[in-house]
Parts: C-alpha cells; sequence; structure tokens
C-alpha cells in the first residue's frame, strides 16, 4: 500500500471501480446480488470478473444453496487483500487528482 497512492488502469474501467467498490465494503457478495446492483448482465460481470481474478484482485467460490431444492449454486465473490490494498491505493490517487495536488502515479 502507498501513502501517497497509486492509479492503477486495470480497476480504473468504470464496472470494475464499482465491482471492487461494492466488494470492498463486504466480507463477501453473491454473484446475484452484485449483477443486479450493477444492473448489467451476467456475461458481462462475469468478464469483468475474470479480469480482476487474473488480476489476484477478486477470488471466487461457489456453494450449494441451503433454500434451493435443485442442484445450482451460489458464487460468493470478495475482494483479496491484494485486491483491496490496490483499491485503496486507486482511491486515494483519485483524491489527490481530483484535488489538484498530483497527476497520475
Amino acid at each position: 500500500m502507498s501513502p501517497e497512492g497509486a492509479f492503477n488502469e486495470l480497476v480504473h474501467e468504470p464496472i470494475r471501480l464499482r465491482i471492487c467498490g461494492l466488494l470492498r465494503a463486504v466480507d463477501e457478495l453473491d454473484f446475484a446480488v452484485l449483477r443486479d446492483t450493477l444492473g448489467i448482465s451476467d456475461a458481462a460481470l462475469s468478464k469483468h470478473l475474470k479480469v480482476l481474478a487474473t488480476a489476484g484482485f477478486v477470488t471466487s467460490k461457489k456453494i450449494a444453496s441451503e433454500a434451493r431444492a435443485d442442484a445450482r449454486r451460489l458464487t460468493w465473490l470478495r475482494l483479496t487483500d491484494v485486491g483491496g490494498d490496490v483499491f485503496d491505493d486507486h482511491i486515494r490517487a483519485l483524491r489527490k487528482i481530483a484535488a489538484g495536488t498530483d497527476a497520475f502515479a
């Protein structure tokens, strides 16, 4: 983590920025809740999550739903420690940019 912040192009993409922000506020979040909150399709969310997971910023786990009689499983998403640090650094960098105190770091 950098006290000055560090701008991150991968996180800065608007949907990925919102994903990281939503995941930062919770321990984990259900895929469907995240999808509905963002108002995007399953495919679009999956694409963004794959980018974040490949970078090591997000993890997922699938578990059986006790409320369902069928075999469908729920996908739970979590921001990794690295992902949280990168997001926090990015937000610090954005605040500095917005304040006019720094260019892209």
